[in-house]
């Protein structure tokens, strides 16, 4: 015999979130990597540390970075590698999205 649950009904929203989860880029895995590390297309990750080469998209983030990863070191802003000055973006790629989407 079936239980006595009544089986559930998705509303319109949830399954519009499911399916936005499923077809929108986030940044994440395989795909994202090129877009996390600025090696192309200019990238999300905008700074670099001169000391490790390890990537964050700002100079706060950098600087956490710093203090936990270099500690005996003195954080100096100048020193900090901005990959977006140094990489120029072709205008002909795309450029790294976030929210672009796969397939509607």
């Amino acid at each position: 015999m079936t239980g006595k649950a009544k089986p559930k009904k998705h509303t319109a929203k949830e399954i519009a979130t499911k399916v936005d989860a499923a077809t929108t880029n986030r940044g994440g895995g395989k795909a994202g990597l090129i877009d996390r590390t600025g090696k192309d297309k200019g990238g999300h990750a905008k700074f670099e540390c001169p000391y490790c080469k390890s990537t964050a998209p700002d100079v706060k983030s950098m600087q956490i970075h710093h203090d936990a990863r270099h500690p005996k070191i003195p954080f100096e802003e100048d020193k900090v590698v901005n990959l977006h000055a140094s990489l120029v973006a072709e205008p002909s790629k795309p450029r790294p999205g976030v929210r672009g989407s796969f397939k509607k």
